[in-house]
């Protein structure tokens, strides 16, 4: 998670149309090769390896389930309750889309590139087109978010609109057309660096959705992407924040929000593995914004370094608030700064790189959620 690279080269190693099982082999050497034959080369190659094979196990289990079940009710019975779940979710997505308006929403990020999105709802065959020109052009940073990311933003958006129990799948994006230029910042091209996009950029992106839609503020917005490490030690953890205010409901304090998808490392693991003592951890006070339904408050997180290492922040809404609905205030932004040791303070911008020593604490302010609607 390299706060300022600018070429995908820069963020891991890429495996292009590689042959990773031949003859049902695992080609372990030549994956060793292309771990090793790279300007960044894996630092831990054995960990690489077993994701791999884990990977291919899950995969090759799923085969034996799936031709399980097709044994046992037949490729016609199988085939056709697929077709089944599919096209609930198409018609369930439908319904949702019934019961939307159009709208549009212009969302800008800390480092000034925007997202622009225009929703329009056709009536007569129960679509919606989510339209994204005008949004800013591919950036030489690393928020730009591939192509696929944007789809998956998208698809999430809706499928919370859904209130039936569906699983989530293909048939959810039948009734969407999604627009997205080509070289812009959601749509880039090789070789646009794009590590910050699926977990800073896409919070954009679900945020201008619920804006355009007029159904929720915006979450905290961020993932608060912390990493720290030297030669001997690698951490990366995403925190949490507030949620977003809606119609109906207030947003949660300290909740990781919408595809975050992750919990935090408990102290006392996070103490026992790692030269870092968590001094404290707790709500950030009063920054969820006001109104009818109050936003979500975020978090102070002090972690103080028992060792020398390299720290990095990669998050966002540190200039930037998380805006408010319908008369709804807007979240308070996130701070990163560092306390020396020697009592000195150090403010860092959304993303950073700093070296820690021995006794200095990094502290992270995550932002809170909107508020919806006026107060009464």
């Amino acid at each position: 998670m390299p706060p300022h690279s600018t070429t995908v080269e820069e963020e891991g190693i890429i495996f292009d149309n590689f042959l990773l099982v031949e003859e049902g082999n695992f080609r372990e050497f030549a994956v060793r090769q292309h771990f090793s034959n790279h300007i960044y080369p894996a630092r831990n190659p054995d960990q690489n390896i077993a994701d791999f094979k884990a990977q291919i196990a899950a995969n090759k289990r799923g085969v034996q389930e799936l031709c399980k079940m097709v044994d046992q009710y037949g490729l016609e019975t199988v085939q056709a309750y697929m077709k089944l779940v599919q096209a609930n979710a198409e018609e369930s997505v439908r319904r949702a889309i019934d019961i939307l308006k159009d709208g549009s929403f212009i969302y800008e990020m800390d480092n000034g590139a925007i997202i622009q999105v225009k929703v329009t709802i056709h009536r007569e065959n129960r679509s919606a087109t989510i339209d994204f020109t005008g949004t800013s052009e591919q950036l030489n940073s690393n928020f730009n978010a591939p192509k696929a990311v944007t789809q998956a933003a998208v698809l999430y958006v809706f499928r919370t609109l859904v209130n039936d129990n569906i699983p989530l799948n293909a048939g959810c994006l039948n009734p969407l057309e999604i627009i997205i230029p080509v070289g812009c910042m959601l749509n880039p091209t090789y070789p646009a660096a794009v590590v910050a996009g699926n977990v800073e950029t896409s919070q954009t992106i679900v945020d201008a959705l619920y804006g355009a839609l007029g159904v929720m503020a915006a979450s905290q917005g961020t993932m608060n992407n912390f990493t720290f490490g030297n030669d001997r030690y690698q951490y990366y953890e995403t925190i949490c924040g507030g949620s977003g205010a809606g119609m109906d409901f207030d947003g949660t304090d300290g909740v990781h929000s919408h595809m975050t998808n992750s919990r935090l490392t408990d102290p006392e693991v996070l103490e026992s593995r790692y030269p870092v003592l968590l001094e404290s951890f707790s709500l950030h006070p009063d920054s969820g914004g006001k109104g009818k339904h109050y936003g979500g408050n975020g978090v102070i997180r002090h972690i103080r370094f028992l060792e020398s290492m390299t720290a990095n922040i990669l998050s966002g809404h540190r200039v930037v608030p998380p805006f408010g609905l319908n008369g709804g205030e807007a979240g308070l932004v996130g701070r990163n700064w560092i306390q020396r040791q020697n009592g000195n303070e150090e403010n860092l911008d959304s993303t950073a790189t700093v070296e820690m020593e021995y006794g200095d604490v990094f502290v992270i302010e995550t932002p809170g959620g909107g508020g919806f609607g006026k107060v009464c």
